[in-house]
């Protein structure tokens, strides 16, 4: 029986600590950890010192403040932690500004702990890392099989969609938007997976940092897709902050805009998170990039048409 207590300060840690059967073991987590929906009433060991419901130019704002005076843009309720005495700490060292950081871990946990605390950091920048990431938290919690059997179901709804495509020569040209004010393309894993779903990511590299980008090059890039999917917002959050692109010059010649093809995904649980619910985003690019290949029935929970009329 594994009795390793386990805290998340990482959403995607999270899912996956679920996905490999220890729900119980999870005596912790961050305050943006909220799936599987069961694992929320865990005591939350942190907090975001940027309002996550404002615009994306005041959210963009606060963050470069913080950081240009190198601050951590979280705080880890340390006497918490210190009560729930865990074995393990996830935590990331992928992206200071998107959770909570090893190295905010190590400043603010240390000498704290009055036992060894074995602490795993993730650092994904590509699809293949995430499933790797599986791999290596299963191996670190003593549940190596289950591990294996986790990457095994997601490689294989990526092979059907895989399969299903194999005969599809068009692969229209898509952008995947991750942030809206300043504009920035979703890259790291994102390209990945727009080219499992049979499209392709302009303007951004698989495997690397999301660019910012200049609202000129999107229109040269000419997108055949739009996908809107910003960090950490849902598809409301995102609906209040869609009149930004269409005021920007140029958009409405855009291709995709011409032919409705705009959409909404929600960012926050899917596209954002380095978890195994990253093939539910190649099933969600799918169903958007080839509708008459694909239904998997995100429509309206994980994605949206935005009517550009």
């Amino acid at each position: 029986m594994n009795d390793k207590k386990i805290l998340s300060l990482l959403p995607a840690a999270t899912e996956i600590v679920c996905a490999l059967g220890l729900d119980d073991n999870l005596t912790g987590i961050s305050h943006e950890c909220d799936f599987p929906e069961h694992i929320r009433n865990r005591p939350v060991c942190t907090s975001s010192k940027v309002d996550s419901q404002a615009g994306s130019e005041a959210i963009d704002r606060e963050v470069k403040g913080l950081l240009s005076q190198a601050l951590s843009l979280y705080d880890i309720n340390t006497a918490v932690i210190q009560g729930l005495r865990p074995d393990v700490i996830i935590t990331q060292s992928q992206c200071d500004v998107c959770a909570v950081s090893l190295s905010d871990v190590e400043s603010q946990l240390a000498g704290i702990l009055d036992k060894d605390v074995r602490i795993i950091s993730l650092e994904p920048h590509s699809l293949s890392d995430v499933l790797d990431d599986i791999r290596r938290v299963g191996s670190e919690l003593d549940v190596d099989g289950r591990a294996e059997e986790v990457v095994d179901e997601l490689e294989e709804r990526i092979s059907i969609i895989r399969h299903k495509l194999k005969f599809i020569e068009a692969k229209p040209s898509v952008a995947c938007i991750e942030w809206l004010s300043p504009l920035m393309l979703a890259g790291n894993w994102t390209p990945g997976l727009v080219d499992i779903a049979g499209g392709n990511a302009v303007l951004v590299e698989d495997g690397r940092h999301s660019p910012f980008v200049d609202f000129n090059d999107l229109v040269a890039s000419d997108p055949d897709v739009i996908v809107i999917m910003p960090c950490g917002f849902s598809i409301e959050q995102s609906l209040r902050e869609i009149h930004l692109l269409p005021e920007s010059p140029g958009w409405a010649e855009l291709a995709a805009v011409k032919n409705n093809r705009v959409y909404i995904a929600d960012g926050n649980q899917y596209f954002n998170r380095s978890g195994p619910r990253l093939v539910d985003s190649i099933e969600i690019l799918a169903e958007i990039i080839h509708p008459k290949q694909f239904v998997f029935g995100y429509e309206g929970s994980g994605w949206i048409r935005f009517n550009v009329g």
